[in-house]
């Protein structure tokens, strides 16, 4: 099973980079979890470009998404929304279909993160992912469950990240059973 996990912080120590390794290194028996290094290099998004016009990373991590099994969001919480550089990697794809009925899962980790939960929600479901509640996972108080080597220490946040991973792996192995707005 081929996941693509989009981190939504651009420091590669971060707690959801962390939070991501830790994924691919407990579940690499299950899981073939790639981490997407390359969230700054996209260009700003303008929907003036042309699809001949689109940066080659642009078309790369689109072509990531289209490729994966499941995408698997990890990301702090800015100004009480989602980092720009997520929602700017989001943006680019859009205009595409590389997301409609993509099974998903969302972690927020973060001290707070209620609004950006229910940003990143409010924006899977728009672009058609399959995402269902038991796919979203909001780790308060983040910081404070990840050790300085990047270990998560909270038992009960261990738990949680697994029962979202296993959602997103039902989802995409019992696609009768997917929950959509189109049916």
């Amino acid at each position: 099973m081929k996941i693509l996990a989009i981190s939504g912080s651009t420091k590669p120590n971060s707690t959801s980079h962390h939070i991501l390794n830790h994924i691919k290194s407990n579940l690499e028996n299950i899981l073939e979890l790639e981490i997407y290094e390359g969230i700054e290099k996209l260009p700003h998004f303008n929907p003036a470009i042309t699809d001949e016009q689109t940066s080659i990373n642009v078309i790369e991590f689109r072509k990531q998404i289209e490729n994966a099994d499941g995408v698997i969001f990890c990301t702090p919480e800015y100004v009480f929304s989602i980092p720009g550089s997520l929602k700017n990697a989001i943006e680019w794809c859009v205009s595409t279909t590389v997301f409609s009925q993509k099974p998903v899962a969302m972690i927020i980790a973060a001290a707070s993160g209620e609004k950006a939960y229910e940003s990143l929600s409010l924006i899977l479901t728009t672009i058609e992912t399959i995402l269902p509640n038991e796919s979203r996972l909001l780790i308060q108080g983040a910081k404070g469950k990840v050790n300085t080597h990047g270990e998560i220490t909270d038992i009960s946040t261990k738990e949680q990240i697994e029962r979202v991973i296993q959602s997103l792996i039902t989802t995409i192995r019992d696609e009768d059973k997917r929950p959509t707005k189109l049916r």
